[in-house]
């Protein structure tokens, strides 16, 4: 039996041999179906795993509640000169920290000062902030030291830099033990020692996933929040066009460090209500970084949906395919299967040769169709530089043995066709 099966295939083989142009055109939607589904499963893993990243990143367990502007006043009159005080108050931290369920509470103050070297003016973020944030946002040191408790509280002139704001200061030199400018001449403004200088994050406000960071966090200068409040105080005074804009602003963030990953979602919820009961107007929003896993996954179900279907479609239309072929093979080889017959073949013989056939043409377009899509997949983000693609040992094995089973479920009815054939018939058949 064994023999038989090595000779079937080898025969297979041969007659596929024969029509190669045939052969690849049949199989061409197999290979288009099962490269769809790698590359589908590849980029919707990708996005997973950086969505997977950059929760860790800004911290898996933690919560951002954020200060919202609200909205512009139509009433030109009344942008000339006005005093815009909303978001959240050092009264609404007290509150949060009164809640069961957190672990660390972190505030911090976005000054929106100038910042500058000598005659180098840095695009940077100025936050004053608790020495818990480093850890709570797992922001590691490239060289240095954080500022530390007794900086908060003695409020020393300390601050650790951001790696875009650390180049744009010091293009030239080493920022530790340096001093920086931040505030604007005229008014209120302090001269910080630069301690520390912190890794690249790579996290960007218009990233894929971004939506929890809204500002780019490798341009922050990070300084004891005391020391901050006490310069800077509450106000921010912005003069353009003839305009002047004054913001009364206590807290930018406060980040919330959840003991449990399992209470994130439901602790968003209860700090919300509990800050919402006192602001009579939304300016105010609350977020996780958890959430871009859950939206990741969101669109994943959606992209994987949509592929699938296409995938699903090529795949089907590969069997048709396969069956339309086999059926003409086995009209043009109509009088080979009656001399076989008529030599002492049986009927399942007869089925195990054009069975083999359509196997062996399903499991090679399997296999292009496997090469080609790992292929893409690895070539895409090199293209396309948002995509991110990781290719899975199942989605390959799963393409295989959906090949292999098409070709048996299409090719099964061709050969139980050809085996039911009139021997006598098919020796007349011209």
């Amino acid at each position: 039996m064994f023999n038989f099966l090595i000779e079937t295939f080898l025969l297979g083989l041969k007659n596929l041999r024969l029509h190669k142009l045939r052969s690849l055109l049949t199989a061409l939607g197999i290979i288009l179906g099962v490269l769809a589904v790698i590359l589908m499963v590849a980029i919707g893993n990708g996005a997973k795993q950086a969505a997977m990243e950059q929760m860790e990143q800004l911290g898996a367990n933690n919560i951002v509640v954020r200060s919202v502007k609200p909205a512009e006043s139509n009433d030109a009159s009344q942008r000339t000169q006005r005093i815009l005080e909303y978001g959240i108050k050092r009264s609404d931290e007290l509150r949060l920290k009164t809640l069961s369920k957190i672990q660390t509470i972190v505030a911090l103050r976005d000054c929106e000062q100038k910042v500058v070297r000598g005659s180098i003016r840095a695009a940077a973020n100025t936050i004053g902030t608790t020495p818990e944030f480093f850890a709570m946002m797992n922001r590691a040191l490239e060289r240095g030291r954080y500022f530390t408790t007794i900086d908060y509280d003695e409020q020393q002139s300390v601050c650790v830099l951001g790696s875009i704001a650390a180049q744009q200061l010091f293009p030239y030199s080493d920022p530790l033990g340096q001093t920086i400018q931040v505030g604007t001449g005229g008014m209120a403004t302090i001269m910080l020692t630069v301690v520390g200088v912190l890794e690249p994050t790579g996290l960007r406000p218009d990233s894929a996933q971004g939506g929890i960071v809204n500002r780019n966090l490798d341009q922050d200068i990070y300084f004891p929040l005391t020391l901050a409040q006490d310069t800077f105080g509450d106000s921010i005074i912005r003069r353009q066009a003839g305009a002047m804009e004054r913001k009364q602003i206590e807290l930018t963030e406060i980040w919330i460090k959840c003991a449990d990953r399992n209470d994130v979602e439901e602790l968003s919820l209860i700090v919300e209500n509990t800050i919402n009961n006192t602001h009579p107007t939304v300016d105010f929003e609350v977020k996780a970084p958890i959430q871009i896993l859950r939206q990741a996954e969101k669109l994943n179900r959606t992209f994987n949906l949509v592929m699938g279907g296409t995938a699903a479609v090529s795949l089907l239309v590969g069997g048709i395919g396969i069956m339309n072929i086999m059926l003409a093979s086995v009209t043009e080889r109509t009088k080979e299967v009656g001399i076989r017959r008529a030599l002492g073949a049986k009927r399942r013989h007869i089925t195990l040769q054009f069975l083999i056939e359509t196997t062996v043409l399903s499991i090679c377009g399997g296999l292009i169709g496997i090469g080609l899509g790992v292929g893409a997949a690895k070539a895409l983000p090199a293209l396309v530089s948002d995509y991110r693609t990781s290719v899975t040992t199942w989605s390959v094995m799963l393409s295989f043995i959906i090949s292999a089973m098409i070709g048996i479920g299409f090719g099964l009815y061709p050969a139980i066709k050809a085996a039911r054939m009139n021997p006598i018939e098919a020796l007349r058949h011209e």
